[in-house]
């Protein structure tokens, strides 16, 4: 918990580093931690009745309640007002409108003036802003709020309203990466972030536990025996503050600071930035004036972690070895310092309970346990024997046939290949195939117009995007109103109903609101074929590969995603539907395959699952994509059942998406007839890529492609000629 304390302490030292993203597991105080910050925080002076907290000593010239005396001096016996700084928690339903302010409709359709209603932003100013769960909130929300953190300034322009204040605040965000994760863009825009894990050490679990229980029985004795640290670090957060403008960067020191984040190849200038303004926060925080290695180090642990995600699929952090080499070739790699003049700072919350190292310090938490929410590392790798539990013991009988009295047969003593002439490898085991580095992934639409959550994919009315039409308040109640629909539907009977004054006489039937078409996220359900058929002739590599742009492609589009994979003798859910989609990538990349193939049962083990989440979230449509050669070999009559299973799904109203995974010059089209059962899409896994021209011209010129003379085969497997492969087969269309 030392470099979470130690980051939130340096961002109320200095706000414009930025904020502070904590990353952590759940259950591990995060928001217990962030509250507690607030009241450590120096109270603020305010000019009396403006509602952008004002400070009476440097006034807002441009704030929209001012002007507060621009030409005179400031008088300290002047109307002004001292209160503590304030905690504004932004919930994750918040409009944009809540939080940047909008205009005061009431005011403007009453009394006919234009009144600006103040949002989040403006009440934070000088304060602490709290989003919990922010990877759960819209991006075009956290764009807002960053946006804000950076200037330190709000603009809206909206509605006739052209208003901008100071907003300057500790921006703090907390998450659990096993809900999904924060795009690169986004990361980088926080200042600081750290990851956070519980200990796995039984004497500081029975510790936590001991003080929780403390609290719960006297809350106010149990505050009161930590109250002299708490006001202790209070007053070394406010002489920091005071310290800080004078404390000195000299150009060595930011030569070196420069040479480290070259190092890491981050993007763009933010990371020098903010190492930057960490590394002079922490000065001061420990009562220097000038910039030494020691506040550097720690800049660089806390500001560059996050910066080097690039892929959304790359494990987030730094090795502590790579952090020290870079910091070695800088010329940084003398040990941590102790602040001249005094101890480290107080660490524990009492003064009887010291805590080793101090939130200055740079000793690392005692947990080195995995970091939550970070997916294995993916690429062309060499396939590893993992066989999992219950899918083979590595002994050789992982995709053996049984005899008919149950015994299994080693693969090894019947060739490479099942008894449907599909080959596990020379091992016959289970084995996990890596995936190679994903690519752009055509666009996969459900057809028609949903309602469901605001995305990137299907067309849907949602509560963001283009105004198509408005409508009298009714089951969209819960919209803003729209403010011409509403003057247009009102203006008729203002004679009839006596107006006087400049204001309008409106009824309730009078209030539009706007029907506006966007686009939403839909739930992208993956059912995977990982039977011995597919790990023949590396197809399985080139699977995970489709599979693995398409989750790229989800993310992006802020879909949900689950996994359901079937092999040997039944299906399996890999991955509940959730939002994180680097868990589905660490899913699959420990997916095994061989065995024979239980098509049927994973058709309807997917369609239990869907039918599960349409109660669980009946808005958001469905797309199921199944990845398959189309063979079904396990239990008796198996493609009769697969294509029973098929019509079920078919029947039920699932969009489905056939990937035609079959390889080979002779093709069976099994995989097309499934796609005509289910009603779906056909779509060769040759064209998952985007860039489906390019694609057919490279196997136009592959000889593997070709048979004969010229002649190209098509999926289904006889030979026609032409100039070239056929493009578009099914019905989807390109991204």
């Amino acid at each position: 918990m030392d470099d979470m304390a130690l980051a939130l302490t340096l961002s109320a030292v200095s706000p414009a580093i930025g904020g502070v993203l904590i990353r952590g597991e759940k259950g591990t105080a995060k928001s217990t931690v962030v509250r507690a910050l607030t009241a450590l925080l120096p109270p603020v002076t305010v000019v009396t009745g403006c509602r952008f907290s004002c400070d009476p000593a440097a006034p807002d010239p441009d704030c929209p309640d001012g002007p507060h005396d621009p030409d005179g001096p400031y008088d300290p016996d002047g109307p002004s007002a001292t209160r503590p700084a304030r905690l504004v928690e932004l919930p994750v339903g918040a409009t944009e409108d809540r939080v940047l302010g909008a205009l005061h409709l009431e005011r403007a359709l009453r009394d006919g003036v234009t009144a600006y209603e103040p949002g989040l932003l403006a009440s934070a100013h000088r304060g602490l802003l709290y989003v919990d769960e922010v990877n759960l909130l819209h991006d075009h929300l956290v764009d807002v709020l960053l946006d804000a953190a950076a200037m330190g300034r709000a603009t809206v322009e909206r509605e006739g309203v052209s208003i901008a204040h100071a907003a300057r605040f500790v921006l703090v965000g907390t998450m659990n990466p096993e809900e999904g994760e924060l795009r690169p863009q986004l990361l980088d825009r926080f200042g600081l972030t750290v990851e956070v894990a519980a200990s796995r050490d039984p004497a500081v679990r029975a510790e936590v536990t001991r003080r929780r229980l403390g609290y719960e029985a006297d809350p106010d004795g149990f505050a009161g025996r930590y109250a002299a640290a708490d006001a202790e670090r209070a007053a070394r957060i406010a002489q920091a503050r005071r310290l800080l403008p004078e404390v000195r960067l000299d150009d060595d020191t930011l030569h070196r600071i420069a040479m480290v984040c070259a190092s890491f190849e981050v993007d763009g200038m933010r990371a020098d930035l903010v190492t930057a303004r960490t590394a002079m926060a922490h000065a001061a925080w420990c009562g220097r004036t000038t910039v030494a290695g020691v506040d550097v180090r720690v800049a660089a642990r806390l500001a560059l972690p996050h910066r080097r995600r690039r892929d959304p699929f790359d494990p987030p952090g730094i090795e502590q070895e790579r952090l020290d080499q870079a910091l070695a070739e800088a010329g940084l790699d003398q040990p941590a310092e102790p602040p001249p003049g005094g101890g480290a700072p107080p660490q524990g919350p009492g003064p009887d309970e010291p805590d080793p190292g101090g939130p200055g310090g740079a000793s690392p938490p005692d947990d080195t346990g995995p970091t939550p929410g970070t997916p294995p590392a993916t690429g062309p790798a060499a396939e590893t024997d993992a066989p999992p539990d219950g899918a083979g013991n590595g002994d050789g009988y992982g995709g053996g046939p049984e005899r008919p009295d149950g015994v299994r047969v080693p693969a090894a003593s019947h060739g490479s290949a099942e008894p449907d002439g599909s080959g596990t490898g020379a091992t016959g085991g289970s084995r996990t195939l890596a995936a190679e580095r994903p690519y752009r992934a055509r666009l996969l639409v459900v057809p028609g117009v949903g309602a469901g959550v605001a995305g990137r994919r299907s067309p849907a009315v949602t509560t963001v995007g283009q105004t198509i039409r408005t409508t009298p308040s009714g089951v969209y109640a819960g919209n803003r109103p729209h403010l011409v629909a509403t003057l247009w539907a009102a203006a008729p009977h203002q004679r009839a109903r006596g107006r006087r004054g400049s204001g309008l006489e409106l009824r309730p039937q009078d209030v539009r609101v706007p029907i506006r078409q966007g686009r939403e996220g839909n739930l992208i359900l993956f059912c995977v074929d990982a039977s011995g058929s597919m790990a023949a002739r590396q197809r399985m590599r080139e699977v995970k590969t489709a599979v693995l742009s398409l989750l790229l492609d989800a993310y992006q589009r802020r879909d949900k995603v689950g996994l359901v994979t079937f092999r040997g003798g039944g299906a399996e859910l890999a991955l509940p539907p959730t939002s994180s989609v680097d868990v589905a990538a660490t899913r699959l990349a420990e997916l095994p395959t061989g065995g024979r193939t239980p098509l049927a049962e994973g058709l309807l083990r997917a369609g239990a699952v869907l039918r599960v989440e349409r109660i669980r979230d009946p808005r958001r449509r469905p797309l199921l994509v199944v990845l398959t050669d189309g063979r079904a070999t396990a239990g008796p009559e198996a493609v009769p059942r697969s294509r029973y299973a098929a019509r079920l799904l078919a029947g039920s109203g699932v969009r489905s998406v056939v990937v035609d995974c079959e390889a080979g010059r002779i093709r069976l089209g099994l995989a097309a007839e499934l796609a005509g059962a289910l009603g779906a899409e056909h779509l060769p896994l040759e064209q998952v890529a985007a860039g489906t021209l390019t694609g057919a011209v490279r196997l136009r010129t592959d000889p593997r492609t070709r048979n004969g003379a010229g002649a190209d085969v098509a999926p289904g497997g006889t030979d026609r000629g032409g100039p070239g492969p056929r493009l578009g087969a099914g019905r989807g269309r390109a991204a």
